[in-house]
């Protein structure tokens, strides 16, 4: 967490005793955790992959995702590798990726508030607010039909851009059915709180501090987590043909539950910020190829006018006209 996130949320929950026995000092173990191994993770840990210099139309991340988990998951058809994220946790792959770049041939379709919290929307064309705008406060979260449907919203007005769009599952808070034996667990009201200016705190404690303290069963989130998974991938499934263009699904980081990380053999819950291990930044990238490639620039949107969609001469001569060509 940056600086000023940390003082504001220290300065909203000072005075309250559970926040700092649950919240304040195991952030503060997990931080000097972080800041003990980073050296040795960055020196030795593997190499990252740089994912927008890879060739996408439109590239699907999915918040938190193992690749051994996506692996057996995954049943949508395509070509499945492994690349290695830039971060560890979301606001680390988000300032490592797009750090001093500009962006302009790239609409941000984002689900998760820390898009906001971490970058200057002004480094692409446009970045649309799903977690304003579709955001569910029964559930803590965005459900992914939500974001599929503003992404395609977001095709037909940018077509002639790169299309990001970030769903929050397989990230807590998760909401299937299996969800209801963990008897509570934190949502993302944090995140959204922080990027709304509003008092910044948690409603319950995270699943991975209530795995570590033993107080979940590790079968329990695997599978909960697990249901996460599905419940995003079969709506993409669903509507993968909506996406013009090459399609990629991959992940910003993903999470540990208890795997052991070198070099001081601790184990490890979740996917705490600067800990480069393979395990936590190794995720999936499954490419689905159309047959058709967009053509993508950085100018202003044009509107769609696709010539097989047009019956006749007249009917391109009239589109023509409405925008300003004849």
């Amino acid at each position: 967490m940056d600086i000023k996130l940390a003082l504001r949320v220290a300065k909203d929950n000072w005075n309250n005793i559970d926040w700092w026995r649950e919240t304040a000092l195991p952030f503060a173990r997990r931080s000097a955790l972080s800041g003990t191994l980073r050296p040795y993770y960055w020196l030795f840990g593997p190499d990252s992959d740089d994912f927008v210099e890879e060739d996408w139309d439109n590239l699907l991340i999915l918040d938190a995702c193992r690749y051994d988990m996506f692996e057996k998951t995954c049943e949508i058809d395509g070509e499945l590798e492994s690349r290695t994220s830039v971060g560890s946790s979301t606001p680390d792959f988000l300032k490592q990726t797009f750090r001093g770049g500009d962006f302009q041939d790239i609409v941000y379709v984002t689900a998760n508030p820390q898009v906001n919290l971490r970058l200057d929307p002004d480094i692409f064309h446009d970045v649309v607010e799903v977690w304003k705008t579709d955001w569910n406060d029964d559930l803590g979260t965005v459900e992914p039909r939500r974001v599929t449907e503003r992404a395609i919203e977001a095709l037909e007005r940018y077509p002639n851009k790169r299309l990001i769009i970030h769903y929050m599952q397989p990230h807590y808070p998760f909401i299937g059915q299996k969800s209801e034996e963990l008897d509570g667990h934190s949502g993302f009201e944090l995140s959204k709180r922080l990027a709304s200016d509003e008092e910044a705190d948690r409603d319950e404690r995270t699943v991975w501090d209530q795995l570590k303290d033993g107080e979940v069963s590790e079968e329990t989130v695997w599978q909960a987590y697990v249901e996460n998974l599905e419940f995003v991938l079969n709506d993409i499934e669903s509507s993968i043909d909506e996406f013009e263009g090459k399609t990629v699904i991959t992940s910003d980081h993903g999470n540990l539950m208890g795997e052991t990380a070198t070099p001081y053999q601790l184990e490890l819950y979740g996917h705490p910020t600067g800990i480069h291990a393979e395990d936590l930044v190794t995720v999936p990238w499954l490419s689905i190829e159309s047959g058709l490639r967009r053509e993508t620039y950085e100018g202003e949107r044009t509107e769609r006018v696709s010539q097989h969609d047009i019956e006749d001469e007249d009917e391109i001569q009239e589109r023509l006209k409405d925008l300003g060509y004849a």
